[in-house]
């Protein structure tokens, strides 16, 4: 979708005059507006809540001006989203004094409030409302909404469409956007260069595994690397998942997405980085060479582990990738996986929960995502629960056989192919709206993207 079916930079003498409101506020407000539109805002009950709008009428039946109203909290990124999703047609203007840090964070709001995934629709587009933007902030803007856009289209698009060789393909593009090297380890040369996790999960498809290799920046540069659970389905394995559990597993390359969007905005914005962007992608799907609960890998660290479940696969493909990063010694290691339910059980759908061994990342990372009005919560990585891990045969087992704290137990799986001195961030998150809400539709959702994104702006920006 074309950015400029929600924004337009040109300032119009036709735009309508948008006004945020808050609780506080509207009683000076409505003194200050002329009898018709006093009386118009009796009759709609409007008293400034959050998520209240407004439409003043002029004279001829036209669209006069907005209220939108954000009730007694700050004004954040979401403040413009139901306006955005519930106006007519036509160009908006932003009315009031507003820094240029806090138009931009509306911006966004009204930018993903605009998302619509039509891939697979034939439907005629229709006109939206748009809001009006500065042309010194709309190259900055563009990046950023274009880059939160990738991370939901991907996740959307249908898995027959989204398989390992199209997320590589989308990585590819990327990079050739932005001149970044690229480079893609397919199928059994997979185990002539030491990913045998990777492989293992991914030999029972048609579909080849592959892990996907981004660089970019100068060589010279602080390290940072992401890597992303590109799971682009799963079945579950021969440990098959029932059908109400299989249904949304197109989102299991969430992880990939997140960080192709977070690259994406490095890259557009020029961090002085050295970027690296590792995806383990495969389909974990049923045949004849299914791996199996019980089979014994040895991985590229050199650790042995037990196959218990077979649909806890997302840590055996990233338990390689976050091998060969470390192998680097990155400044900076990120990885995001659409991973446990438990995490989902623990902070809901809507917040992504986050490991770190490191305290001052962690505070700061919260302190970005505040910011930003984008949640994450820490888990801890409690180290006791790591004896639920223990294997009979191998050195550990990829998932334990309690049902309580998922999550944590697979983080401290990840954090087993860590190494001690590499700073680490470990992101669990739903990747998915299960209901729309304003700026939030149904469907594939960017979480923890733009909080990472201001922690690496902060940690390594000019």
């Amino acid at each position: 979708m074309p950015l400029s079916n929600c924004f337009v930079v040109e300032s119009s003498s036709n735009a309508v005059p948008l006004t945020l409101v808050r609780v506080a506020d509207f009683e000076q407000l409505h003194a200050q507006l002329n009898e018709m539109h006093r009386n118009w805002v009796e009759i709609q009950g409007f008293r400034a809540k959050a998520g209240e709008v407004c439409v003043l009428p002029s004279a001829t039946g036209d669209v006069a001006g907005v209220l939108a109203g954000v009730g007694d909290g700050p004004v954040d990124a979401w403040s413009l989203s139901v306006a955005a999703e519930s106006l007519p047609a036509g160009d908006y203007a932003l009315q009031g004094q507003w820094r240029d840090a806090e138009r931009h964070e509306l911006a966004i709001g009204w930018a993903m409030a605009s998302y619509r995934f039509e891939r697979y629709r034939d439907d005629e587009p229709k006109p939206r409302p748009r809001l009006v933007v500065g042309e010194e902030s709309s190259e900055a803007l563009a990046a950023e909404v274009e880059a939160l856009w990738l991370v939901r289209d991907l996740i959307n698009t249908a898995p027959n469409d989204m398989m390992p060789a199209q997320l590589a393909a989308a990585a590819r593009e990327l990079a050739e956007r932005f001149g970044a090297d690229f480079r893609e380890v397919v199928g059994d040369d997979l185990l002539a260069q030491n990913y045998p996790a990777i492989h293992m999960v991914g030999r029972a498809s048609t579909h080849a595994p592959r892990l996907i290799d981004l660089r970019w920046g100068e060589a010279d540069a602080p390290k940072v690397t992401l890597v992303g659970k590109g799971v682009c389905f799963d079945t579950g394995g021969l440990d098959l998942k029932p059908s109400n559990a299989m249904r949304l597993m197109q989102k299991d390359m969430g992880g990939a997405a997140h960080v192709l969007g977070v690259a994406a905005m490095v890259m557009a914005q020029a961090l002085p980085v050295r970027l690296r962007v590792l995806i383990p992608a495969v389909d974990n799907a049923v045949s004849g060479d299914a791996f199996r609960p019980g089979d014994v890998v040895r991985t590229r660290k050199g650790l042995t582990v037990e196959v218990d479940n077979t649909d806890a696969e997302g840590r055996l493909v990233l338990c390689d990738a976050l091998a060969d990063a470390c192998d680097e010694a990155p400044d900076l290691l990120v990885d995001f996986a659409t991973l446990t339910g438990a995490a989902r059980s623990a902070v809901g759908t809507g917040i992504a929960a986050f490991f770190s061994n490191r305290d001052a990342l962690a505070g700061a990372l919260m302190t970005a995502a505040a910011e930003k009005a984008d949640p994450v919560w820490r888990l801890p990585l409690h180290q006791p629960y790591g004896k639920m891990l223990k294997s009979r045969f191998a050195d550990l087992v990829n998932c334990a056989s309690s049902p309580y704290a998922g999550a944590i137990v697979a983080a401290l799986f990840l954090q087993r192919f860590v190494a001690d001195e590499v700073d680490w961030l470990h992101f669990d998150m739903m990747a998915w709206n299960v209901s729309g809400s304003p700026g939030h539709p149904e469907g594939g959702e960017a979480m923890g993207v733009r909080a990472m994104f201001e922690l690496l702006r902060k940690r390594y920006g000019a």
